[in-house]
């Protein structure tokens, strides 16, 4: 029997693959999840414009167009859904080349419906209705909307950048190693090197950090990250 969902949250496949597209599918109508199938990049792309999927789902060997090239493309119209790319090989160089495109996080093949699903259940948690916010001088998080906003300039995060930030901004000031930032903002351990930490670093500094301003995360060599304001 299918669980009931919020029909309007329907997960976006591109998958090549028949057999592979159908069996994600099934698996999310099975979770209770609305899905849509598109074999290549341009069908995602349309369906992207047409409807907005909660999560999208591509692999990264596409027909025409790698998955990667269409993240870029997602990112670069400015769509926010959560993306999770299939792919075959888990080198630091495969995982710092999808986030670098704009994807949240990769499923590794040969596919298993139960790491699948754990993944998809950990990315379309239901939205907490709370007012909460946290502050750090002029940065602001609001917990609701997993917005920032610096000097009162709304800043849009991903889904990681805004765990990564709402974890630095519950310890300010604390010096955070690179362990406890993977266990606490990716939730699972992440194997080989630490490379990911400091790609999303990056991303977070080049948007709330403006230039010729002081730098609020700040490097502690050797160990891992604080936000402080000296």
């Amino acid at each position: 029997m299918i669980a009931t969902h919020n029909p309007a949250v329907f997960v976006l496949v591109i998958e090549p693959d028949e057999t592979l597209a159908n069996q994600l599918a099934f698996d999310l109508q099975e979770a209770g999840y609305e899905a849509i199938v598109a074999h290549d990049a341009a069908n995602g792309l349309q369906y992207c414009r047409t409807r907005q999927p909660a999560l999208i789902v591509v692999d990264r060997m596409l027909v025409g167009e790698s998955g990667l090239s269409l993240c870029k493309n997602l990112r670069s119209i400015g769509n926010p859904s959560p993306v999770l790319v299939l792919m075959a090989r888990d080198t630091v160089d495969d995982r710092i080349a999808c986030l670098d495109a704009g994807a949240d996080d990769y499923i590794l093949k040969p596919y298993r419906s139960e790491d699948f699903l754990k993944l998809i259940r950990l990315y379309l948690k239901p939205d907490i209705d709370t007012t909460e916010q946290l502050r750090f001088g002029d940065l602001v998080l609001d917990i609701g909307t997993r917005r920032a906003f610096y000097n009162s300039k709304a800043i849009d995060l991903t889904m990681k950048e805004f765990e990564l930030l709402k974890f630095l901004m519950e310890h300010p000031r604390e010096v955070l190693t690179r362990d406890q930032i993977l266990e606490n903002v990716w939730g699972y351990e992440f194997m080989g090197e630490s490379n990911v930490i400091e790609v999303y670093i990056r991303y977070l500094r080049l948007k709330i950090e403006e230039e010729g301003q002081k730098r609020l995360i700040q490097t502690v060599r050797g160990v891992g990250y604080v936000l402080r304001d000296s």
